[in-house]
């Protein structure tokens, strides 16, 4: 059983959340890779399609790699570089890195956070952040909005998935896989994390709602922008 507390997190612990975010996905990362090895591959056929397609832009800026933030097990990086992408993955979490690294040892993973990345400027041919831009706060949002735009390529494509809900609504746990954690989710509607994006300088050029599936509770929120030219 998982312990939630819808309540919003104080301002002590969003200024913490990083360190947080770190330490509950360090403690869960091995029954988490277990039970998710590959959520895209048993995912709606739609999502899929999105990440085949923001594959296909950023190719057009190869050499220049792709970053996948939030990497976790390394799967979605592992299919883009199925898919002839040079990319690399980055997650906040040292187990989870580790576990990327020995399931896919041909491929980089590092640790690193979405809202300092470790890059030089216009270097990256693409961004791709698949459900984990849900635990950055909304006051932290901007920054990691701006190392996207500083860090791409004039052109270089981000694509984007996060549960939608209420800008309001949040979600506290205490505990998931029989370990003790502190883990914020924050739900955004696509307008609200397109008005983010925008502010940063970059360029929407799709949004996709999808309907819940199966066991899934909220739509699932797809957005493609990239860097204006």
């Amino acid at each position: 059983m998982t312990a939630e507390n819808p309540q919003t997190p104080t301002t002590a612990e969003r200024a913490d959340f990083l360190e947080t975010t770190r330490a509950s996905y360090d403690a869960i990362a091995p029954a988490y890779t277990e039970a998710f090895p590959d959520w895209l591959a048993d995912s709606h056929p739609l999502d899929r399609s999105l990440v085949t397609t923001f594959a296909e832009l950023a190719r057009d800026h190869a050499p220049a790699p792709v970053a996948d933030l939030g990497s976790g097990p390394g799967y979605i990086t592992a299919r883009l570089a199925a898919l002839g992408v040079p990319v690399f993955g980055v997650d906040i979490s040292p187990q989870m890195v580790a576990l990327a690294r020995r399931a896919h040892p041909e491929l980089r993973f590092h640790v690193g956070s979405m809202t300092s990345l470790d890059l030089p400027d216009e270097t990256l041919g693409g961004i791709i952040a698949l459900f984990s831009i849900i635990h950055v706060p909304d006051d932290h949002l901007p920054a990691a909005f701006t190392e996207f735009h500083r860090v791409l390529r004039p052109g270089a494509p981000v694509l984007l998935s996060f549960q939608s809900g209420d800008t309001e609504d949040r979600l506290h746990l205490t505990e998931r896989f029989g370990q003790e954690i502190a883990l914020d989710y924050y739900w955004r509607t696509p307008d609200t994390v397109t008005d983010a994006l925008t502010k940063a300088g970059l360029q929407l050029q799709a949004r996709v709602l999808r309907e819940p599936q199966g066991e899934e509770k909220r739509p699932r929120a797809f957005l493609l922008a990239r860097r204006a030219a």
